[in-house]
């Protein structure tokens, strides 16, 4: 039901969506920065999970990497396919991601599992780390707080989450952080953070 409930939402408010953040000029210089320090650049399949629009799976692209973009919104995939040719794309879920076990050189969840509900974490990224081949890197961006809680976000309940305790679960899962950035409140965007871990082990 979760994952059908943000479909919906996301699906409902669609275009806004798009025309407010789905273009790379829309995303914090830092930010692209930060994606295409961790992802670009080596061989192998990258994934964009919960790509939205596709504007940061074709700005990899422009990089170098073999991005593809899945979504479970028929609508963000619909126009990523029209305004990114040549890059592919995927209506599914993250949920249940169709890939070989260590197949993939990277992963980018940028703000695509702000709206999990906290106890599904841990068996998400689990599901990350089997998908991402050893050495392979994972980038996330979240809300950040002082403590795991919920909050009223404009499109669906989302989840503020403390640095530190994404860190220690990225590690029980299988990852080692290896650079974070973080953003404090401007007035207008909440406090941010993106953090990017290797997978270890075989």
């Amino acid at each position: 039901m979760h994952m059908e409930q943000v479909r919906q939402a996301y699906g409902s408010v669609a275009d806004l969506y798009i025309e407010l953040f789905g273009t790379r000029q829309q995303v914090h210089a830092d930010d692209l920065a930060f994606i295409g320090r961790h992802l670009a650049g080596r061989p192998g399949r990258v994934l964009d999970l919960g790509c939205g629009p596709g504007h940061i799976t074709g700005y990899l692209r422009s990089l170098g990497a073999d991005a593809t973009g899945i979504d479970v919104v028929p609508e963000f995939i619909a126009h990523a396919r029209a305004t990114q040719p040549g890059v592919e794309f995927h209506l599914g879920s993250m949920e249940s991601l169709d890939v070989a076990d260590h197949s993939i050189a990277g992963i980018l969840a940028w703000y695509s599992l702000i709206h999990l509900p906290p106890q599904k974490l841990d068996g998400m990224l689990s599901t990350f780390r089997r998908a991402t081949a050893p050495s392979g890197t994972l980038v996330l961006g979240v809300f950040v707080g002082d403590e795991v809680e919920a909050f009223d976000h404009k499109v669906v309940t989302a989840y503020r989450w403390p640095m530190d305790e994404i860190s220690a679960r990225l590690t029980r899962a299988g990852f080692t952080e290896v650079e974070r950035l973080e953003r404090p409140s401007d007035g207008t965007h909440r406090p941010h953070a993106a953090i990017a871990a290797i997978a270890t082990g075989g």
